[in-house]
């Protein structure tokens, strides 16, 4: 069964958009995963489709409406539906390669896609939402942050990628951030390729790549070096 991504959007003419390009493009062509979006809209009961009121207590803004977006997740997710329920929201867990890769290895996902103020929270708690956040910052809405996720999933799905290896060496898989790459010409303004990754000993260079990946997180991300450092102690 393919991956099947359900993205719920006040936007739906976003779609596919970047998704519909490059891996994730052709994986669709391919039927590796299938996307769906619902207009949350359609589930307005009144002339106008309003699905936001004012923010109760006072405040700026306005407040996605629970009732209309829970008729919206009950049409694209019945209680049958085995796939998680996730709302992209910037208060929620941070997306990592760990929750990446676990989407994955599932049968989809059903994406939320907040925008305004934000979602009355009886709804989330009401339909089991799980909060997702790209980074600690705030968009306009949640359809960036829904493509965000989709397409760091749809490249780790088998036969996205040609080569196995490339998803496996990547930043983030081992605990670390990648090593240097490099590739032809030999020499580039003045700049050669190491040597050692020319030396054809994979052994040497896997310990370069290796040490160079510890270098780089140690002064780039100093708290996923000592995650990684801490875990390596421990096996």
């Amino acid at each position: 069964m393919p991956f099947a991504a359900t993205v719920l959007t006040l936007y739906p003419d976003m779609f596919p958009g970047p998704l519909g390009q490059s891996l994730s493009g052709r994986a669709l062509e391919k039927d590796i995963w299938n996307l769906e979006t619902v207009q949350i809209r359609d589930f307005a009961s009144d002339k106008h489709r309003s699905v936001d009121d004012t923010p109760a207590g006072g405040g700026a803004g306005m407040v996605l409406r629970p009732d209309i977006l829970a008729k919206a997740i009950d049409h694209a997710s019945p209680a049958s539906d085995q796939r998680p329920r996730l709302l992209m929201s910037p208060r929620g867990r941070p997306l990592d390669q760990a929750y990446v890769r676990q989407l994955s290895e599932g049968p989809g996902a059903v994406i939320v896609c907040g925008r305004f103020e934000g979602v009355d929270e009886r709804v989330i708690e009401a339909r089991g939402l799980v909060e997702v956040s790209i980074g600690d910052y705030v968009l306009s809405g949640g359809e960036l942050g829904a493509m965000v996720l989709l397409d760091a999933v749809v490249r780790l799905l088998p036969g996205v990628m040609g080569n196995r290896e490339s998803g496996e060496s990547e930043s983030f898989e081992m605990g670390l951030l990648e090593h240097p790459q490099y590739t032809r010409p030999q020499e580039f303004e003045g700049r050669t390729i190491p040597e050692i990754l020319t030396s054809g000993d994979h052994g040497k260079i896997a310990a370069w790549r290796k040490a160079r990946a510890e270098e780089i997180t140690q002064a780039r991300r100093p708290d996923l070096y000592d995650a990684w450092r801490d875990g390596d102690e421990k096996s």
